[in-house]
């Protein structure tokens, strides 16, 4: 049948969609042409009609209901155009490949596509299926497809937060482990680009000129390093302190659209910066540098999520280096007593006694969660080294008007833990505190009369750069004041007091975030399970109809129009699809939740796997592939659950087949290595890249560009073999070298 493409479009603008798919008037339409219609109209999926005109070029015929409204489009609108009038030329191209491998192998094919509507961008999962005129010409493409963008948002969302959590958790390991702070910040440089996918990551560090110097980076680009180079920023250069002091961020998208002064312009570009994003770093209360992310080559759009991330990355380079600045204190101190040592001896004996304190108290930190085990054995190792009557850790509540003695240790004098004080009744006392300021001052203890007894007393206040938490007080029992020395030594010691109550807290935070995200990931299995269960009602009645329709309609009514063989054909291949779709994740769910323990049966190898192989022996013959199998001899019994081992023989064997070549062979084979049995599924003929073989169990991730038969499938097949191994107690890898692919499984005896 030949088709004269201007004839073809004319024609075609005087029909509905519906005519337009079936080529049949209205009116003259039988039962069976009305509820295929019928169907075109009101079912949900999205439909869309190509024609294949002799030139080999496409032009769009005709789109469902359903597809107008996901894509903005009014049928009669798109009825006539080519891919690039309705789409940008990336995407056109793309969805012009997909048009001629259908074209090119006749057949049906599935993929997944984005695409963008209206600048909108869709993830679409489609399957496209040939229709032949009476020469067997391909002549027209229906394309079924469904929007899945809500499920790639979730997965990038998903990714994104994982991977934020392990940045965040591998810095913070890095500062409590006490690593040296330029390996902090040359690191947390080098993962945060990476994680921006951006061209440049610095750390800025000002001087006290009002300079600064740029002490870490990160780079794409090797030949333009800024590490070491002193640099005036026009944009900032002696206003740091008023502009970035009240936690102010720079967020540029593009230099020459965010109003700036054109210096700054010059500035920034001089240094081939297009897009900018800066956080102030702060040390406790004073603003120590700014962590830079860079754009170089394009504008781009940051995100608040990544504006976060810095914030966040940016306090615990905070945290990193108070704790650096504490430990050189500690390294300084240490080289000033070697100094005095033969004038102070006895000072010098305290220092070393101080200086266990802090290293245990630092160990214990590091070591232990407990907050009230390393702050309650600090009280009482402070009275005994400095000899006190008493050692106190009060704490403020949330809104700072409430202070709780928490932690005590006392000799002679009442005990207060547990004591709440109004701060409002001592604001003499409170006021400097809060304000982190030490206190010093002589207190006449009540109830010793006539014998008056006079103690000195001491007040550290515990903050960080987040705030203050409290106070350790020192009751000594005499009028001896402390000296300055041993408050510098109660300002290191509040420092670490700080850190282990922030990462008691951290710790409590990241507690319930996990109880969170387990909570969520059962919310999500059983919203995937309940949603399996409800669409296999739905898929069943559309099975049942479309046989009830095959059994209504007689041969010669099936005949008359050819189009509905194919219809009839696609319905069965799609209801069969999703209902095997549904099963595989109903068992995903189930094998992630907590499954009950497999049925064992012992099986030889020999003769167990010898029938499962040879099933496969027709279809490895019509592809020209060549079918193997090598089996130890001296394999004995395994005790396995049978159904799911052929389940998991049978995938691995379907994959194999679907991706070698003609003229390829498969080998399977099974071998006793140590005390476990390997099984070792081989297919010549393809070999796959790193980032594939690292994504190849994920659900719904398909290697489509290495299948030459253009197999369609659930897309969880493999996720469903990884989860089966491990329930039969197993371990699986796959390696890809030398042409070919190999799927291990070993099953230990």
């Amino acid at each position: 049948m030949n088709i004269n493409p201007a004839e073809s479009t004319m024609e075609l603008t005087k029909l509905s969609p519906p005519q337009i798919l079936f080529g049949t008037e209205v009116d003259e339409k039988s039962s069976s042409e009305q509820f295929l219609l019928s169907m075109y109209d009101s079912v949900q999926a999205s439909i869309f009609v190509v024609d294949v005109l002799e030139d080999g070029d496409f032009r769009y015929v005709a789109l469902n209901p359903t597809h107008e409204r996901w894509i903005g489009i009014r049928s009669d609108e798109l009825r006539g155009k080519k891919p690039e009038d309705i789409l940008s030329p990336i995407d056109a191209a793309r969805v012009r490949q997909h048009y001629n491998d259908c074209v090119l192998f006749g057949k049906t094919i599935s993929y997944e596509q984005c695409l963008q509507f209206q600048g909108i961008p869709t993830w679409w999962s489609t399957t496209l299926t040939p229709l032949r005129d009476a020469n067997s010409r391909i002549y027209r493409l229906i394309g079924t497809s469904s929007n899945i963008t809500s499920v790639k948002q979730a997965e990038q969302g998903i990714r994104y937060q994982a991977e934020r959590e392990q940045l965040l958790e591998a810095i913070a390991g890095r500062i409590h482990q006490s690593v040296e702070l330029e390996t902090i910040l040359h690191q947390t440089t080098i993962e945060l680009r990476q994680f921006l996918n951006c061209d440049r990551v610095l750390i800025y560090r000002f001087q006290t000129d009002g300079s600064g110097v740029i002490i870490a980076e990160s780079t794409v680009a090797a030949d333009d390093l800024l590490l070491g180079k002193n640099i005036i920023d026009p944009g900032f250069s002696g206003k740091h302190p008023e502009h970035y002091g009240r936690g102010c961020i720079q967020v540029i998208e593009d230099i020459d659209a965010a109003g700036l002064h054109p210096c700054h312009i010059d500035f920034l570009a001089s240094l081939q910066i297009r897009a900018n994003l800066v956080v102030p770093i702060f040390k406790e209360q004073d603003m120590w540098g700014l962590l830079i992310a860079q754009h170089c080559r394009e504008s781009r759009q940051w995100q608040q999520t990544e504006t976060d991330l810095l914030k966040q990355l940016a306090t615990q380079i905070g945290i990193a280096v108070q704790q650096a600045e504490l430990h050189q204190q500690i390294k300084d101190l240490k080289t000033k007593m070697e100094l005095q040592k033969q004038k102070h001896i006895n000072q010098l004996q305290q220092v070393r006694n101080f200086e266990a304190l802090v290293r245990r108290m630092t160990e214990q930190i590091r070591d232990s969660l407990d907050q009230t085990q390393v702050l309650q054995t600090l009280t009482q190792e402070l009275a005994e080294l400095l000899n006190l009557d008493c050692c106190q850790i009060e704490l403020y509540s949330t809104c700072k008007t409430l202070v709780t003695v928490t932690y005590e240790y006392t000799k002679n004098l009442p005990q207060f833990q547990g004591l709440t004080r109004q701060i409002a009744d001592r604001l003499e006392v409170y006021q400097p505190l809060l304000q982190k300021q030490t206190l010093q001052f002589l207190e006449i203890v009540p109830g010793w009369q006539p014998n008056l007894l006079v103690m000195s007393q001491m007040a550290c206040p515990i903050f960080d750069t987040q705030g203050i938490l409290g106070n350790i007080w020192l009751t000594r029992p005499s009028q001896e004041a402390f000296d300055e020395f041993e408050i510098e030594l109660m300002q290191q010691v509040a420092n670490e007091c700080a850190i282990a109550i922030r990462q008691a807290q951290l710790y409590k935070q990241t507690q319930t975030q996990v109880k969170e995200l387990e909570k969520c990931d059962r919310q999500k299995n059983q919203f995937l399970r309940t949603l399996s269960q409800e669409l296999r009602t739905p898929i069943t009645s559309i099975s049942l109809a479309v046989q009830t329709l095959e059994s209504v309609l007689t041969p010669a009514e099936i005949s008359e129009i050819e189009i509905v063989p194919q219809l009839l054909q696609i319905l069965h291949n799609e209801c069969g699809r999703e209902s095997k779709l549904i099963n595989d994740l109903l068992t995903l769910t189930y094998l992630e939740a907590e499954p009950d323990p497999p049925t064992l049966i012992a099986i030889d190898f020999q003769s167990w796997l010898h029938p499962i192989i040879e099933s496969f022996r027709d279809l490895t013959n019509c592809q020209r592939q060549q079918l193997n199998l090598s089996v130890d001899h001296a394999l004995p019994p395994l005790e396995t659950d049978i159904t799911d081992l052929e389940r998991i023989v049978t995938e691995l064997l379907n994959h194999a087949c679907k991706y070698t070549p003609a003229g390829e062979s498969i080998t399977v084979s099974a071998q006793l290595i140590g005390n476990a049995v390997e099984l070792n599924i081989t297919n010549s003929g393809i070999e796959l890249t790193s980032n594939e073989l690292s994504r190849i169990f994920e659900p719904f991730y398909h290697l489509s560009k290495h299948d030459p038969w253009k197999h369609s499938g659930t897309g969880l097949e493999l996720a469903l073999v990884q989860k089966m191994v491990r329930h039969l107690g197993g371990s699986i890898y796959v390696e890809s070298a030398a042409g070919q692919t190999t799927f291990a499984v070993k099953f230990p005896f």
